[in-house]
C-alpha cells in the first residue's frame, strides 16, 4: 500500500513527544536526542512507503527505526553513558535551555533514578512509559516473549523503588 508524503506531516506531530522522551530517556542528553530524532524522523519519511499498517502500528514502526538509529549511534560511540548525575561529563541544562526542564524537582528525580539504570532499563521504560507500547508490541522488537517483557518489567519498578528509597534528596534538590 502507497502512503502519500503529505500524510507523514500528521504521522510527525502525532509520534514526535513519544519518540522524542524514548530517545532522551537512553541519551539523557537533549542536544544529542534532537539531533537523533531528526535522524529518525529523516529515514521514516524517505521509508514512510514501505510503512505497512497491516504489520505494525505507526508507533512500533518509528520504535523500530528509533532504536536501530540508537543501537548504531551507540556501537559509533563504542559505548553507552552510564554517567552519573555528580560526573563532570553529565550535562546539565543550561540557564538558557528553553525548555527548563530541570526546573522541575520531578524531573530532576527521574534523571537521577534514570541515570542509574542500565541502557537495557532505560530501554525498556522508555518503550513502556514514553512510546506507550503494549507487552506484545515490546516483546516483538526486543525478541522475547509478552511474558518476559512483564516480568522485567516488575524486577524494574521495584529497582526503580530501591533508587528512590536510597537517595539523599538534597543530591537532586540543589
Amino acid at each position: 500500500m502507497k502512503k502519500d508524503k503529505a500524510d507523514f506531516s500528521s504521522v510527525y506531530e502525532e509520534q514526535f513527544s513519544a519518540v522524542y522522551n524514548y530517545v532522551y530517556a537512553q541519551l539523557l542528553d537533549r542536544e544529542r536526542a534532537e539531533d537523533l530524532v531528526s535522524d529518525i524522523f529523516y529515514k521514516a519519511f524517505i521509508n514512510y512507503d514501505k510503512f505497512d499498517p497491516s504489520i505494525a502500528s505507526v508507533r512500533t514502526w518509528l520504535t523500530h527505526i528509533a532504536r536501530n538509529t540508537l543501537i548504531d549511534y551507540f556501537r559509533g560511540k563504542g559505548r553507552r553513558d552510564t554517567a552519573s548525575l555528580s560526573d563532570e561529563n553529565v550535562q546539565e541544562p543550561s540557564s538558557t535551555d528553553h525548555y527548563d526542564i530541570m526546573a522541575d524537582p520531578v524531573n530532576k528525580e527521574v534523571r537521577f533514578i534514570l541515570h542509574r539504570l542500565t541502557p537495557a532499563e532505560r530501554e525498556l521504560l522508555g518503550m513502556i512509559y514514553f512510546e506507550d507500547l503494549k507487552n506484545p508490541q515490546i516483546a516483538a522488537i526486543l525478541g522475547i516473549t509478552p511474558k518476559a517483557v512483564s516480568e522485567r518489567h516488575r524486577r524494574l519498578l521495584s529497582k526503580c523503588r530501591e533508587i528512590e528509597k536510597g537517595k539523599d534528596l538534597t543530591d537532586i534538590l540543589e
